[in-house]
This record gives structure tokens, C-alpha cells and sequence, in this order.
């Protein structure tokens, strides 16, 4: 009988990513989706995605995952990072490439953290997933978030561009999944 593994997300995109992702790495887990009210917190990355989980797992009254995705700007410290949502909602795939304008680089660090609780009064474990790339003017689909604007080192598309295998091979998503996989796969069947 399959575990129950709650995803708490109320982004549609990433749920199917997340899915697709899963569905060739995880055997034995049924995942299901909660769209609940977790306020955004402010923080690190690291810091942000352990609360988030904590609330979250308290919602649910079990274990959950969460996932929290940085877009960090090397001309910029970091930045966006964490705040990449706010970033992007306020002005879009055309702004977030001018904040580079008159840099010498635009390098840039996709960054996804899933965050796993074993539920209410547990510590959220974090499973972290990078890829290096750069910002360039918007190319692809633009139906999920920055993707048309992060081409990763060394490829010559955009995620937007790229088909979902393409993608998930390489992706910070994929990434972090895959940590969380070995991790969830390790744990006793009663857990």
C-alpha cells in the first residue's frame, strides 16, 4: 500500500513538475496536493523554507513537503533569491533583465529547496538543488514563472525551450527531488 506524501502548493505548475519528476524516482508514495494559507515569511532561503514546512506540517497534521525556488542575480548579492515571486509579479520577464543592465555579468543561480517534515513537532529537513546559468531576454513558453529568461551554463535554450525531460534532467527542481527521493526511499515502511 502506497505512503501518502502531502505536497503542500498551491502552484499548479509545480505540482506537475514536481509529479512528473517523482513519478520515475519514487516508487511506494502517493502524492497528494494542499493548497493552504502559509504566510510568506522573509529570510534566508534556507531559514524561509524550514518554517514554511513547520506551519505546514502542523496544518496537515502529518508528514508534508514543501518547496520554496530562489532566482539569485551574481550582479546583485543574491538577489532576487527568495523574493523572486514579488520580483517577477511587480515587473516581469522584461524588468527582471533590465535590473542587469550595465552589469559585466549576468550569471545567475537557480536555487530549490524542498523542505520535508515527518509531521507536527519535527524538525524540516532541507534537500537543495542548483543550477548555474544566466539571465537573457525571454525565449519559450512563458507559462511558468522565469523560466523563459534562465538559460542554464553550457545549453542553449531557456528552461522555457526545453521539453519536460530536457528540463527535469538538469533543472534545480530535479535536483532537489533527488535528494529528497534517497532520503524518503531510505525511510522504514512504518515511517
Amino acid at each position: 500500500m502506497p505512503r501518502t506524501l502531502v505536497f503542500v502548493t498551491g502552484n499548479p505548475n509545480k505540482l506537475r513538475e514536481t509529479r512528473h519528476i517523482l513519478s520515475s524516482g519514487l516508487e511506494g508514495f502517493e502524492l497528494e496536493s494542499r493548497d493552504l494559507d502559509i504566510p510568506e515569511l522573509q529570510g534566508t532561503t534556507a531559514d524561509v523554507s524550514r518554517e514554511k514546512c513547520r506551519r505546514a506540517a502542523e496544518l496537515v497534521g502529518g508528514p508534508c513537503i514543501t518547496e520554496d525556488t530562489a532566482l539569485c542575480f551574481e550582479a546583485l548579492g543574491g538577489l532576487p533569491g527568495p523574493y523572486i515571486k514579488w520580483f517577477f509579479k511587480s515587473i516581469g520577464h522584461d524588468g527582471l533583465n533590465k535590473m542587469l543592465d550595465g552589469f559585466s555579468t549576468r550569471a545567475a543561480t537557480a536555487l530549490c529547496t524542498f523542505a520535508y517534515s515527518a509531521g507536527p513537532g519535527t524538525e524540516p529537513l532541507l534537500f537543495e538543488g542548483r543550477t548555474e546559468g544566466e539571465i537573457v531576454a525571454a525565449r519559450g513558453d512563458g507559462k511558468f514563472g522565469w523560466d523563459p529568461i534562465f538559460q542554464p551554463a553550457g545549453k542553449d535554450k531557456t528552461y522555457a525551450e526545453m521539453t519536460p525531460e530536457e528540463k527535469d534532467g538538469l533543472s534545480h527542481r530535479y535536483r532537489a527531488l533527488d535528494k529528497l527521493c534517497e532520503y524518503l526511499k531510505a525511510l522504514p515502511e512504518n515511517d
